[in-house]
């Protein structure tokens, strides 16, 4: 019986007895089914976020996509802001911090830094449209 061997750079085909021939089957069916196993075990790379972390099986990878597209749209749209009302927005929203402590910080009235948002958010609407 012949058995084929397949390396990177070359094929090697060598003779042996029947009985060899069948045990070396069985083992390279052994090996297969061992490696089969193995991998159905494991997520494969392409399950993998850049991130490093596994997609859910349930999560719409379309919705996902479309949300971090509509993001980088808003980061962008942030940065067509003045840098005053880029600040504003920074502190309010990615800050945490309330209009009335912003206000009696710069000195202003809550209604001041309430309509200067709403031109922020104008701004943010017409860039986004």
């Amino acid at each position: 019986m012949k058995i084929k061997y397949a390396f990177a750079n070359e094929t090697v085909e060598i003779e042996v007895s029947d009985e060899w021939g069948e045990i070396l089957i069985d083992l390279d069916r052994q090996e297969y089914n061992n490696n089969h196993k193995e991998t159905r075990r494991h997520a494969s790379l392409d399950a993998y976020n850049l991130d490093g972390t596994l997609f859910a099986a349930d999560v719409d990878i379309e919705t996902d996509a479309l949300n971090e597209i509509e993001k980088e749209l808003l980061y962008a749209a942030i940065e067509e802001l003045k840098p005053q009302q880029r600040a504003l927005l920074r502190r309010v929203y990615f800050g945490g911090e309330k209009l009335l402590h912003i206000a009696r910080e710069e000195g202003v009235s809550k209604v001041a830094l309430t309509n200067r948002m709403t031109k922020i958010y104008d701004a943010l609407k017409k860039y986004l449209k």
